[in-house]
């Protein structure tokens, strides 16, 4: 089971126009992430996959079904992909209660799977508000919520935590990840975030300038295997991961660098995902401490 992709699409990015030339092959089943900067052709990519935009060019299989070939002029519909696609303005109905949001996503009304999703999203006591009445992070629960109503075998998530403040969007990384694997569909997500990409991602596809400079599992496309020097700095936890009898710590810091500090349990016990930290060093030895 896999995604085959080898598009083509002339497109104008802030510096002009560029062609979007992208062939890869991606397994079903992961939490992909579209990753790179600004302009580089990864929402781009992501409509292409949704069927809004049309490639000038190429072929797209998704799961042994044909969406798109320019030889056999097949473009399926955005409904007829099995996908849910959360916008990065979550483009909820402002005249439609919550539920009335999820109801409307769905090809054929179920109600049990409504209910499901507002459980799982913690939406019970706003089901019958209007998105007016609704907080930032509960309108992202929302449009997460809806862009599962339909069942999707793909789910694509175009930024959809970048007006999030920073407490706020550790949070909706969690609820991303715990839906990804709750309710099994493949996910692709378009972030220019490490940190974002290195909590949630089990596969990251780098886009630049319209093509892919890199691709594969996080740490095989952004790491340093080896353990951090002679520095001080400032970070937030990605991971903690524990190996035999020490844990290896992944901090991000603000300008994106990855460091891996190895940490006895004493020093790991008050930390979790998503808190800033300062990594120093005292006699050669890194140290971890939360800030």
């Amino acid at each position: 089971m896999a995604i085959r992709i080898d598009i083509k699409k002339k497109m104008l990015s802030a510096n002009g126009e560029m062609n979007l030339d992208i062939n890869t092959t991606l397994q079903m089943g992961e939490l992909i992430t579209l990753f790179g900067p600004s302009g580089a052709g990864k929402t781009t990519l992501l409509r292409i996959m949704a069927g809004l935009v049309q490639p000038d060019s190429g072929h797209l299989e998704v799961d042994g079904e044909t969406w798109f070939d320019s030889n056999k002029k097949i473009n399926l519909p955005p409904q007829q992909r099995g996908i849910g696609f959360m916008f990065q303005d979550y483009a909820l109905f402002p005249n439609m209660t919550v539920e009335e949001n999820l109801a409307f996503a769905q090809d054929e009304k179920d109600n049990s799977r409504i209910t499901e999703l507002i459980d799982t999203f913690g939406l019970n006591e706003f089901r019958k508000r209007k998105p007016a009445g609704l907080s930032g992070g509960q309108k992202q629960r929302v449009a997460l919520a809806r862009a599962l109503a339909r069942k999707p075998n793909l789910l694509l998530l175009d930024e959809p935590l970048s007006a999030l403040d920073a407490s706020m969007r550790t949070s909706l990384q969690d609820e991303i990840a715990r839906a990804h694997q709750l309710f099994g569909a493949t996910t692709l997500l378009v972030s220019h975030d490490m940190n974002e990409v290195f909590r949630l991602s089990t596969h990251v596809v780098c886009i630049e300038d319209g093509g892919i400079s890199k691709s594969g599992s996080p740490e095989k496309v952004f790491s340093d295997t080896s353990i951090s020097g002679k520095f001080q700095v400032v970070g937030q936890v990605a991971r903690i991961d524990k190996q035999d009898v020490v844990n290896i710590v992944t901090v991000i810091t603000g300008s994106n660098m990855i460091v891996k500090v190895i940490a006895v349990d004493d020093d790991t016990q008050p930390l979790t995902e998503g808190d800033r930290v300062l990594v120093f060093t005292k006699a050669f030895n890194p140290i971890i401490k939360k800030i």
